[in-house]
């Protein structure tokens, strides 16, 4: 069944392929133009202005039977402000053999806009104002009115982060092409640490430590606030128990002579741990280094400290909080080749229906995701570039768990770069959750948390290049699941994941959290990552020709699921069993015979061994090659024709070619090369490769 559900998938890449040759066969098409009329036709020489008017001429259309070829909506390139979502239903869908397809006029680039181009900025010369910045940045920072531009929304920062839905209402300022920050304390890249709790309130957590209640608040170091004039406001962002776990808390009270804060409701989840990270936002004083900004809401004056002059680049604001683009029980309508920008929310969702396809799109400074895609089926995302969004990248879910029907979506050959600007934690480049997604040939940096993260059965994720993730946070994975005994079926093969970071307990490559089990990791590469692949306590991951370079330690075992401990023993006993029985027993035994297994140890003590783990054929290079711990062994893992060698076994590890030579001793164990050509990017109608060896979108 795992072969067949990749096959669906391929064949509905082969399906849209063809589709995409047949653009040019539509006889009846629309245009529409930034210039053009909505009391136009919607010819090419007298074109519409906005989007609703060629859907509605589409429908209208409708009422006579589309030519075969399909409508194709041409968009002539230009900005098009929207100040409400662009909305299609199921009387806008096309057919596999009448597609729908909303496109750029050829070499032309249309942009749908949710803010608004400003200009105009002067020097700051209200002595109220200059008084209140730092000395250096008199002179820097200037201004403009808003208000006066006819924008009166500047939204409002709400509480968002771990464990809360997203709430991206507030507007946002971006110039020459990224996001700049809202002024903050300390600057970019640094953070304070909560210096205690207060002692009458604090109790122990799972781990030993002692973390403050929520509503008795935490104390700071230093008399920093003192320098501030208005505490109205104020925020404060951090990871306030767990490098894992962050969350943005409005500040209730601070007590200048305690030096102790009160956050409001609702609070982070697991409370203030005496020397976690933080940092105070949206304070005009701390406007005090180029790239930052403040919005005065009762003024309307917006400060800002230009990285470079404000005449070199586009300065944007955000406005539009819903989507620009919402889809709903829609099917067989592509969207191709336009740019999305500058929202509060997300820019564009999918909600049910079939074979719609995004292509060759541009996504790029957003408030919240860049796609959203609940249920339906054969959704596809194609050679997108993807980035500066303020929590994830693609948000994507489908198929039936009970009845491991899969959904056929496919996230292909996109490259994303700088999410969760806001959200930070498991806000990943892709989210996948459901059954039969496929995730392929993306290439994928840059994130402060894991670059994958999936739950559910028989998804595929595969020549993804992935490197430079977990840059601000904790015991991740750039691909990573969890905490479920029936998340069974997926395959992680042919990705190459190098460079991860991580703070305190570091980054993993391929993390298997908290006893998810029966993951097949074939045929991966990992370069310089902690904890390559990292088997949290599972059962039954099959981990077989990988190979490791640099890597401490490639293969990481633990049997947290014989812990007797209340937090460990709760988890498999309770919450795993609960999971366990949410799906059809008989169904899941058949499709994934291990599962049995378990059944004998909920009979007796709900002590579960990482049994069945296979690690075989695997190459290592440098580094440290195994480490288990933690209620496991060595001698319970099924360890076979495993070579450890030499940077000379591989052709030119100094350039990052880490291929085994032919003569090297691991193909005569049944070591079988790993395709590496068809990791990462690849051309196609979409993308062109450039002299460098870089791959780029074609518009």
């Amino acid at each position: 069944m795992k072969h067949k559900s990749g096959h669906i998938v391929f064949r509905s890449w082969i399906l849209f392929a063809v589709v995409f040759q047949l653009i040019g066969l539509a006889t009846a098409d629309f245009f529409v133009s930034p210039q053009g009329n909505d009391t136009n036709p919607g010819t090419q020489d007298k074109p519409f202005a906005t989007l609703e008017a060629a859907r509605d001429a589409l429908r209208a259309l409708k009422a006579n039977p589309l030519p075969s070829g399909g409508v194709t909506i041409w968009l002539a390139g230009g900005d098009y402000p929207r100040t409400k979502t662009f909305e299609l239903s199921s009387a806008d869908s096309g057919t596999a053999d009448v597609p729908i397809i909303y496109r750029n006029i050829e070499k032309q680039i249309p942009r749908l806009l949710g803010g608004r181009k400003i200009s105009g900025f002067a020097p700051v010369t209200d002595s109220s104002i200059l008084s209140r910045l730092d000395e250096k940045a008199r002179g820097k920072v200037l201004s403009i009115n808003l208000k006066v531009m006819g924008i009166h929304d500047y939204g409002q920062l709400r509480s968002r982060g771990f464990g809360r839905a997203t709430a991206p209402a507030h507007l946002e300022l971006f110039f020459a092409g990224k996001p700049m920050t809202l002024a903050r304390w300390p600057n970019e890249g640094q953070f304070e640490k909560i210096a205690s709790i207060p002692p009458d309130t604090a109790r122990g957590d799972d781990h030993g430590g002692k973390i403050g209640d929520l509503k008795a608040g935490f104390f700071y170091a230093g008399d920093r606030p003192k320098q501030w004039k208005s505490l109205d406001n104020i925020w404060v962002h951090g990871y306030w128990s767990w490098d894992w776990a962050n969350s943005y808390e409005k500040i209730e009270s601070i007590d200048l002579d305690k030096r102790l804060i009160k956050t409001l409701s609702p609070y982070g989840l697991y409370g203030f741990r005496p020397g976690q990270r933080f940092y105070f936002v949206n304070i005009l004083e701390e406007l005090d280094e180029p790239g930052e900004y403040y919005v005065d809401s009762a003024s309307g004056l917006l400060y800002f400290w230009p990285s470079a002059d404000p005449a070199s680049g586009e300065t944007l604001v955000s406005l539009l909080e819903s989507p620009l683009i919402a889809l709903k029980d829609v099917s067989n309508v592509t969207f191709r080749s336009m740019v999305f920008e500058a929202t509060r929310g997300n820019a564009l969702t999918i909600d049910g229906g079939e074979k719609n396809s995004i292509v060759g799109c541009i996504f790029r400074q957003l408030g919240d995701y860049a796609i959203q895609i609940n249920a339906g089926h054969n959704h596809h995302v194609i050679s997108c570039d993807i980035s500066h969004t303020g929590d994830g990248g693609i948000s994507i879910s489908g198929g039936d768990r009970q009845t491991l029907t899969p959904a056929g979506h496919a996230v292909l050959n996109s490259h994303f770069h700088h999410q969760g600007r806001w959200s930070k934690c498991y806000v990943p480049a892709v989210l996948a959750s459901g059954v039969g997604i496929k995730i392929a040939n993306n290439l994928i940096h840059d994130h402060p948390h894991c670059a994958i993260l999936y739950s559910g059965n028989d998804h595929i994720i595969e020549g993804n290049e992935i490197h430079h993730i977990a840059l601000e946070t904790g015991d991740v994975g750039a691909i990573y699941s969890g905490r479920d005994w029936t998340y069974r079926g997926n395959i992680i093969r042919h990705n190459f994941i190098h460079e991860t970071g991580g703070v305190g307990m570091g980054s993993m490559g391929v993390y298997m959290d908290d006893c998810v089990s029966g993951t097949e990791i074939v045929g991966n590469i990992f370069y310089r990552v902690t904890r390559a692949a990292f088997l949290g306590g599972g059962r039954d991951h099959h981990v077989i020709n990988n190979i490791f370079v640099d890597c401490s330690p490639a293969v990481a075992l633990d049997g947290r699921g014989m812990d007797t401990s209340p937090v460990w023993h709760n988890m498999v006993s309770d919450y795993m069993k609960n999971r366990l029985a949410d799906v059809p027993a008989e169904l899941y035994r058949s499709r994934y015979p291990a599962l049995k297994d378990l059944d004998k140890y909920y009979a007796s003590d709900s002590r579960f061994p990482p049994e069945g783990n296979v690690v075989a054929r695997n190459i290592c290079v440098g580094g440290q090659w195994l480490s288990v711990g933690w209620n496991s062994a060595e001698s319970i893992l099924d360890l076979k024709d495993n070579y450890l060698g030499q940077p000379s076994d591989l052709v030119a590890p100094d350039k990052m070619d880490f291929r085994p030579k032919s003569e090297c001793p691991a193909f005569k164990s049944g070591f079988e090369a790993i395709p590496t050509d068809k990791i990462g990017l690849q051309s196609d109608a979409f993308r062109i490769r450039s002299p460098d060896g870089s791959l780029s979108l074609v518009n």
